[in-house]
């Protein structure tokens, strides 16, 4: 189905765009998959490494909430110090053809 199949049929949220949204939406979500989209597990501290200016309260919120949705692994390796590795699930992975298609239309319009 098309973005036009699902036009006025009551609530956006309601569609798959806005599951979606609700899945992959906000701030840090989408930078997070890019980042794990590399195949290599990453660990909490690589990851706000990586972002930067994202705090370690909202990048711990945003892990738990993709692991909620099915998108990440969270593998704890039992050690001392705790190590714990975030990783991409199956559903995430099917999604990287339209991250891909995303870097592609950042590098036609990206204004240097």
């Amino acid at each position: 189905m098309s973005m036009a199949d699902y036009e006025g049929r009551g609530d956006v949220k309601e569609t798959p765009f806005g599951y979606t949204l609700s899945v992959i939406g906000g701030k840090w979500k989408m930078l997070i998959l890019y980042l794990l989209a590399e195949g290599k597990p990453a660990r909490f501290n690589e990851i706000k490494r990586r972002i930067g200016t994202i705090t370690f309260k909202v990048l711990s919120a945003q892990l738990k909430e993709l692991e909620a949705d099915g998108m990440i692994i969270r593998k704890e390796y039992p050690q001392v110090p705790p190590k714990v590795e975030y990783s991409l699930t199956e559903k995430a992975e099917s999604l990287l053809p339209a991250l891909e298609q995303l870097c592609d239309w950042g590098e036609k319009h990206q204004t240097s």
